[in-house]
């Protein structure tokens, strides 16, 4: 086994032909017996990297893999649960940072760590194996927790097994926040959350939805009826282009346009609110969610899809400035990328050209890019290059800038930090005293494998604060 990452090739992800033709999961999971052969390939290293500085949750990847190797798929599961709350959820939209600090990866390639996550919590759940994380007693304490997103979810179902009794409030209709209204069913169908929404509830959480703070319930009453409320609203204030024309109707941002297609999907309207089909779609930024937005497009039947990104293109592999084990600095082509579309980088944005209101066209401008440490630093406009890209329908998706307070800004005494993000503690605690937060809502947006890690982290404090018992 320590030497099988020489001689067996890795194997990749691979994607449904005719997936474009519908909303479902876009891969082609593996049988078990590549399964298998791919856990066969990890080193079972000493210090292993993909534990200690890769993975957030700090998963026991070495010992699950071998496991799985060894066929003992039930142990596998357990030792896998001890530490991720969601692996379901993990294996299917993580982008693997403990490949990127995998071992074999410097001789060979990394170990497939997600696709093997992936086929233990799938085979804990086809066998039964995966059941309601009761508490063995009751606490008397009673938490809110606030949005039901990964944070949200981590930090009320570790507070559950604690013995608490959590009910969470999310604003929407349906609970799952960011994994239900931002990430699209190709990637992560929805059923994946209502089955994991069943558990807790059966565990003891409760939800309580279409319920927004500061304007269906106050904090101040949170904080009478609780003991403690836990803030996990995550980071949903988008970054804007404030360029000239950009009161066009037709520009939108991207998580708008991907939570009308989930509305759509969820039965919450009967068609999405905006539709791409027939129209030239613009998508301006590089990221997954400008990826994602990409991959929805072509599905409503878009005339056309570009996707610029104002930074340069990155490496194919990975670059020097991000060595083994950080993540990797390089190009990453997702399966929406592979199904059509046009990208293009080194573009700036400079006005949004309209006809009777409604956008029709951005007028953008070529860029170069100067260097420091291998890294891009600074950029000047190339005198000439000035180009139009038709577009019908523009969707900003440049990233996020902190948290959107909504009904809460009027909150007493709840202060920001210079990112607009919480201000909390060392342990969690916001300005005011039976207030936590974590998640996006305070480190900014991030992946969802750090949200649900901080969740759990939060759960841990706030135990702490009501009284820790022995479990």
């Amino acid at each position: 086994m320590i030497k099988d990452f020489l001689t067996i090739q890795r194997r990749n992800p691979e994607y449904r032909e005719g997936r474009t033709k519908d909303f479902k999961d876009v891969e082609i999971r593996p049988d078990l017996g590549t399964v298998i052969a791919q856990a066969n390939r990890c080193m079972g290293c000493g210090i292993a990297f993909c534990n200690a500085y890769g993975c957030p949750l700090g998963n026991n990847i070495p010992d699950f893999n071998r496991a799985v190797a060894e066929n003992r798929l039930l142990e596998a599961y357990n030792i896998l649960c001890t530490t991720s709350p969601f692996p379901e959820f993990t294996s299917r939209i993580c982008p693997a940072l403990c490949e990127s600090a995998c071992c074999a990866g410097l001789p060979s390639a990394p170990v497939t760590v997600k696709q093997i996550e992936f086929c233990i919590v799938e085979n804990a759940f086809k066998n039964g194996w995966v059941k309601a994380r009761k508490a063995r007693f009751n606490s008397g304490k009673r938490v809110a927790v606030v949005g039901s997103g990964p944070a949200g979810l981590a930090c009320a179902d570790r507070l559950c097994q604690m013995g608490h009794e959590v009910c969470i409030f999310e604003k929407r209709r349906k609970a799952g926040g960011l994994l239900r209204y931002g990430i699209p069913n190709f990637k992560l169908e929805k059923q994946v959350i209502d089955r994991r929404m069943s558990l807790m509830m059966e565990a003891g959480v409760s939800f309580e939805c279409d319920t927004e703070i500061g304007r269906d319930v106050s904090l101040d009453f949170l904080e009478k009826k609780f003991d403690a409320v836990c803030l996990c609203i995550g980071s949903e204030q988008p970054r804007d282009l404030k360029i000239p024309g950009r009161e066009l109707s037709g520009i939108y941002f991207a998580l708008d346009f991907l939570g009308s297609q989930m509305r759509h999907m969820s039965g919450e309207s009967a068609s999405p609110e905006i539709c791409a089909k027939d129209k030239n779609v613009l998508v301006i930024g590089g990221g997954d969610t400008g990826s994602d937005c990409l991959g929805t497009a072509i599905r409503h039947g878009a005339k056309s899809v570009v996707q610029i990104e104002i930074m340069p293109e990155p490496p194919a592999e990975r670059d020097a400035s991000t060595p083994w084990p950080m993540w990797e600095y390089k190009k990453r082509t997702s399966s929406s990328h592979l199904e059509g579309g046009k990208r293009m980088w080194n573009v700036l944005s400079k006005e949004f050209i309209g006809s009777n209101s409604r956008v029709c066209a951005l007028r953008a401008k070529r860029i170069k890019w100067s260097c420091k440490n291998g890294r891009p630093k600074s950029f000047e406009e190339i005198s000439g290059s000035d180009f139009e890209i038709p577009a019908d329908l523009v969707l900003l998706s440049m990233g996020f800038s902190g948290i959107c307070l909504g009904n809460l800004a009027g909150s007493r005494a709840l202060e920001l930090s210079k990112n607009n993000t919480l201000r909390v503690d060392a342990c969690g605690q916001t300005s005011r005293e039976k207030v936590f937060a974590c998640g996006d809502a305070v480190n900014g947006a991030s992946l969802v494998v750090r949200a649900i890690a901080s969740g759990r982290e939060l759960a841990e404090f706030v135990d702490k604060k009501l009284g820790r018992k022995i479990y």
